[in-house]
């Protein structure tokens, strides 16, 4: 059982590290997108026909692809960071 302090200190330190990891991630993805986009330096707007669908549909999925895997890694570093010092397993 979850002790109530435990429980009080993981609603805050995840939302503290969802909150780094999207700008980590949206950081990450706009030093990628600068070094592959055609000769853009922000992604496309999917709303802005003036970009191809494979374009926007290929900024989409990098960024998706980011965006999962440093939630992810964030979320798991947290989940550890938590067991270290509660010394109790993270709420699902």
């Amino acid at each position: 059982m979850m002790s109530r302090l435990a429980r009080s200190l993981y609603t805050p330190l995840s939302v503290a590290t969802g909150v780094g990891g999207g700008l980590l991630a949206g950081a990450i993805f706009g030093q990628i997108w600068k070094r592959i986009g055609e000769n853009d330096a922000e992604p496309p707007d999917p709303k802005d026909l003036s970009h191809s669908t494979a374009t926007v549909m290929t900024a989409a999925a990098i960024q998706g692809l980011i965006v999962g895997i440093v939630r992810a890694t964030v979320q798991r570093a947290g989940a550890h960071g938590y067991r270290a010092v509660t010394h109790e397993t993270p709420p699902a």
